[in-house]
């Protein structure tokens, strides 16, 4: 499959759910707060860093058609437009 077999929501439903159940746990470390997260929801594979554009890259490079869901790590969107970021709640 690759990200054009998925519709937006589907990727945001395989995404968020593989971070709440098998993910979430490994990353939210302190050193994590606040890092990107990009999970290539087919296989669960992620990259962490500072930007989401070269975490997905990297995930791209494994699997060239990956459907990618990114998130920020602890809070509850990735940037924030004339607001604020809302860190989540363990």
């Amino acid at each position: 499959m690759s990200y054009t077999d998925f519709t937006s929501q589907e990727v945001a439903q395989r995404g968020k759910e593989l971070y709440e159940t098998s993910i979430r746990t490994q990353v939210e470390t302190i050193e994590n707060i606040g890092k990107i997260i990009s999970i290539d929801i087919e296989n669960g594979n992620y990259e962490i860093g500072d930007d989401p554009v070269v975490t997905s890259r990297r995930l791209q490079i494994k699997h060239a058609n990956a459907a990618i869901w990114t998130e920020r790590i602890g809070f509850n969107a990735v940037y924030a437009i004339g607001g604020t970021l809302m860190k989540v709640e363990q």
